[in-house]
């Protein structure tokens, strides 16, 4: 049975291109059967690593190599007369051979170490050994070797500079040593960066989707590092073809576009034409079904035939006929049975445009052969079989029938036979209307007007797939070449038309959308909610009560977790003296709906505006909002309806122009995602770093963190469902120990069943804590009452405990159990545990009111202003940048100033943004910071408020709350001054002055700072 297997994988390197997998174990088998000790059969084991390492690059293919070469030389240097190998594994031999493996494996930035530091204990053994009279050229050359190696970008550079530190102690005069390695040190410099800019990339090199992305961050440099990308480039294609033998999907899509940019990219690079040949047929062996790249080769072997240069051996080259027959035969451009799966026409046109372009090309230089009119011709026809058998949709661009055509009506001058090759396509592709377009186009520059107006009065009717082109092509030619009463004729046949094909699209808009919410409400009803891949954790609450709130929607009166009312909330209706009526209320409609309100448009023209968009789908309803994005590859954009009723139809835009473009409209359901539980440290470019890599990012959008500093949560929206879909698999992945990563399908209409609804209810706050107390101490304490999800200390920018800390258990009975450990002594301490009510833990930690910032003077002094901002402005993500420059404690944008007020830590944190010379930048734009005064900006929640107003973050619905306590008036604050009259009576009239107050200088501020 093995031997069997050995066959199968021999046979199969003769014409695929393989892995590890195949060539490892064909390499153990060859090693073990040949005799390694006569220079035969160790020629035959080389062979076999060279053919190997010609499929792709592999780092344990190239050790065992290198490993091969070091023990056979040591075999033949013991021989009596190793001339009898005839140079095969002497010193000079080996040392060649070696260095050529190390140089295949060297562009693996982070494991091209191990082939160099076999090849420098090789060579410095043999240093050690050799006589004295050559020790002194091998020093130049290991010399040569370290430095050669200290300009490559690679993973540890520094034991690299390390090794040269050590050879030049050991081997160059003592004198030298210091600038030798100043020398080095200057020389590897660039190397380093080079690298250090690259690591985080490449360790997490976790799928080909990255691999593609860092390729393509690579060629959009301004000056690609050649080095860099070949090398990235062949571990791109060794990932895609491992994946491919193990049958992952997509996986043969990605080797083939792999191969694809990379011959692009050496060509272009201007490689040598034997290299860039080597890469072609190496290609043609890896993807054989790919058009792609047997086009790239045809026009190589043209571009060859073609060149007079005396080092080309056009004997040794394949004629353009035979490498067209060979790719034919490898049957994976026909499909064997009509019931056989679709193929792509994709790849078959272009190795037909391919062949048939050289044919075209040499008879238009007179070179062509007798027969290359009918070989062209039926290159083509043979062609369009090909790939209208291949699939019911072609090729909806008519590539080959084009070509063909362009060459009947030029070069062979026989309209007739465009004619008929445009009729019969047209007749085989019935409803698309770029096929009659062209047929009629070929009508009309053949001067058959009768028949071009017959065939659009025919057509214009019928259901195509965008009428709308055919119409306009219909009036284009009765203004060319009608009369008056044509034209007018046109125009009325076109907007009965227009009529009929509206409506039609409106009702298969509303059954295509009536399929899709049924199967999201067979969905949502049917799965558990423990199963559900939908939480989402935005909530409708009131903010007072210290809950989760939308990222997006505005807080509403709403009853808490337990189902108490809350005081904010509207009185209900009473019936019959003070009894209230028990009625059973539906559902209460999402404030937010926008995963299903929402549609995406791409393919937007450059310039695009807003109003260009709400123009278009303004008579599909009242729109909420309209969001353009510059993505890497096009503009897109985002249309949110108040309604779900609207998009239907909105989809009915799809195949729209705007500034002549067709644009593209499809759902938006299920691009969401909502993603949780990530390290605190971790930002908007982290997340679109790590999520980049399954798929094009539309927005990510951020939680502020006004009222709840701990949320940490986003949404991370893609241009298409199946992203999203392929970024699931991050879900439980830990970003660092004990922290798994939480991604799920963003639903709004699974709020109430998301898995922290009850979080507050889950949550315990310890208070009295020792410093000395860790989080091992509080899980040692509370384990005992249930599994805990999160251990929260709080600490300060020290890092020093501040003698509290949340615990927040996986269920809530545990938490309300664990309240029996109130008054636990805990390292000398008697400890206070009450659930979690952030709006009390606010208060009792830093000496706030309930509005959440304290005294007015106070939270001035550390707060500054932001002006300029864009109306989009996202609080988290603004916080985000700032919190890179100070310590943030709550930031507020006012989107209808372009305005924000931030909250620092203490004025001394203040004082350096202030303070600072350089500009803070924040998506483009440089940050206007400004202190926060007094009279500040005012609205419904002024910026500095006045004496009456609760403070500048006060929550919506906290508004007309009532204040908790007894009546008793709070006592000022450490250092106030007893009011004057005329102090009162201005606060009185709701002014912020106050007799103590008055104005800071930068002064004062640098005084802050010491």
């Amino acid at each position: 049975m093995e031997s069997q297997v050995g066959v199968a994988q021999e046979m199969a390197t003769n014409y695929l291109a393989v892995g590890d997998d195949v060539w490892l174990p064909l390499i153990n088998a060859k090693t073990t059967s040949a005799d390694l000790d006569i220079p035969t059969g160790a020629s035959e084991v080389l062979d076999l690593y060279t053919r190997a390492e010609e499929d792709y690059l592999s780092i344990p293919i190239l050790q065992r190599h290198i490993e091969f070469l070091v023990d056979r030389h040591a075999h033949y240097a013991t021989l009596e007369t190793p001339e009898e190998s005839g140079g095969l594994f002497s010193t000079p031999w080996t040392r060649e051979a070696i260095a050529a493996v190390v140089a295949k494996g060297t562009g693996h930035l982070t494991k091209s170490r191990l082939l160099w530091e076999a090849q420098k204990d090789w060579e410095l053994e043999m240093l050690e050994t050799a006589p004295n009279s050559e020790k002194s050229a091998l020093v130049e050359h290991v010399e040569s070797l370290h430095l050669m190696r200290l300009q490559q970008p690679h993973a540890g550079h520094e034991e690299t500079y390390q090794s040269y530190s050590s050879f030049t102690t050991a081997y160059k005069p003592p004198a030298e040593y210091e600038s030798l390695l100043v020398s080095a040190s200057k020389l590897r410099s660039r190397a380093v960066k080079a690298y250090e800019q690259r690591e985080p990339t490449e360790l997490s090199l976790a799928s080909l989707d990255a691999y593609a992305q860092y390729i393509a961050k690579e060629r959009r440099s301004r000056t690609p590092h050649v080095f860099v990308i070949t090398g990235l480039y062949e571990r791109a294609l060794a990932e895609a073809a491992r994946r491919r033998f193990a049958g992952e999907e997509g996986a043969e899509l990605a080797l083939r576009a792999f191969w694809v940019g990379y011959l692009d990219f050496l060509r272009t690079e201007e490689t040598d034409e034997d290299d860039l040949m080597r890469a072609l047929r190496r290609a043609t062996r890896s993807v054989p079904g790919s058009g792609e790249v047997w086009s790239r080769y045809i026009r190589h072997l043209e571009r060859k035939s073609g060149a007079e240069s005396e080092d080309v051996s056009m004997d040794e080259t394949e004629s353009i006929s035979d490498a067209y027959n060979r790719a034919l035969s490898t049957n994976l451009f026909t499909k064997p049975h009509p019931k056989s799966p679709d193929l792509d026409p994709e790849q078959i046109v272009p190795l037909v445009l391919a062949r048939a372009g050289a044919e075209k090309r040499a008879i238009e230089a007179g070179i062509g052969a007798e027969d290359a009119v009918g070989t062209l011709v039926k290159v083509v026809e043979d062609g369009l079989g090909m790939v209208r058998g291949a699939s019911k949709t072609g090729d909806q661009r008519f590539r080959l029938e084009k070509f063909l055509s362009e060459f009947y009506l030029s070069l062979a001058d026989v309209p007739d036979a465009a004619i008929q090759l445009w009729a019969s396509t047209a007749a085989h592709y019935k409803s698309s209307w770029a096929g009659w377009v062209a047929y009629t186009d070929v009508l009309i520059r053949t001067d058959h007007h009768a028949l071009a107006r017959s065939t659009f009065l025919e057509m214009s009717t019928k259901n195509l797939d965008y009428p709308e082109a055919l119409w306009d092509a219909w009036l284009n030619f009765e203004h060319a070449h009608g009369s008056l009463e044509s034209i007018e004729d046109a125009m009325g046949r076109i907007e009965r038309a227009r009529g009929q094909v509206e409506a039609r699209r409106m009702r298969e808009a509303q059954k295509a959308y009536a399929a899709a919410q049924y199967a999201m409400e067979q969905q949502a009803t049917s799965l558990p909610v423990a199963s559900a891949p939908v939480p989402d954790v935005g909530q409708t609450s009131g903010l007072g009560a210290g809950d989760g709130m939308d990222v997006d929607a505005a807080p509403v009166a709403s009853s808490d977790a337990r189902g108490k009312r809350k005081a904010s909330d509207e009185p209900e209706p009473e019936v019959s003296g003070s009894k209230k009526a028990r009625i059973d209320q539906p559902p209460a409609a999402l404030k937010r709906d926008r995963e299903n309100c929402t549609v995406f448009v791409a393919d937007l023209p450059s310039g695009a505006s807003d109003d260009q968009l709400k123009a278009l789908f303004k008579d599909c309803g009242e729109i909420r909002e309209v969001k353009i994005t510059n993505m890497p590859e096009m503009l897109g954009a985002t249309i949110e309806f108040n309604t779900r009723d609207s998009v239907p139809a909105a989809l009915t835009k799809d195949k729209k122009r705007i500034d002549g473009t067709e644009i593209s409209v499809h759902l938006a359901w299920r691009s969401t995602l909502y993603v949780t539980n990530f390290p605190e440290k971790t930002d908007d470019a982290a997340i679109r770093d790590l999520f980049g890599q399954y798929g094009i990012i539309f927005d990510v959008r951020w939680p502020s963190k006004k009222f709840k500093t701990t949320r940490r949560f986003c949404y991370v929206q893609f241009t298409s469902p199946a992203s999203a879909e392929r970024a699931l698999e991050l879900h439980g992945r830990e970003l660092e120990p004990e922290r798994a990563l939480s991604v799920y399908i963003s639903n709004p209409e699974r709020k109430k069943e998301r898995t922290d609804a009850d979080a507050n209810e889950r949550e315990v706050y310890v208070a009295g804590l020792s410093r000395f107390t860790n989080k091992e101490d509080l899980r040692a304490v509370f384990s005992r009452y249930g599994p805990i999800k999160d251990i929260r200390p709080v600490e300060d920018k020290d890092g020093r405990s501040k003698g509290f800390a949340f615990i927040e258990f996986e269920n809530e009975a545990d938490a309300h159990t664990a309240l029996g450990a109130n008054n636990y002594e805990l390292k000398k301490r008697r400890i206070a545990v009450t659930l979690t009510d952030t709006r009390v833990r606010s208060k009792n930690r830093e000496g706030l009111s309930e509005t959440g910032l304290g005294r007015r003077a106070e939270a001035r002094n550390r707060s500054v202003h932001i002006h300029g901002l864009p109306s989009d402005t996202q609080e988290g993500l603004l916080q985000q940048v700032l919190e890179k420059y100070a310590a943030i404690k709550r930031t507020e944008f006012f989107a209808d100033k372009g305005e924000a007020v931030v909250e620092l830590e203490n004025p001394a944190e203040a004082g350096k943004l202030l303070l600072r010379t350089e500009p803070i930048v924040f998506n483009g734009i440089n940050l206007q910071i400004s202190e926060e005064t007094q009279s500040g900006s005012s609205r419904s929640q002024p910026a500095a408020p006045p004496t009456n107003a609760g403070g500048m973050f006060i929550p919506r619905a906290a508004g007309s709350r009532p204040r908790a306590g007894l009546g008793r008036a709070r006592k000022p604050g450490l250092g106030a001054t007893k009011p004057s009259a005329a102090t009162s009576n201005m606060q009185e009239g709701g002014s912020a002055a106050s007799s103590g107050a008055k104005g800071r200088d930068q002064d004062d501020f640098r005084k802050m700072l010491g």
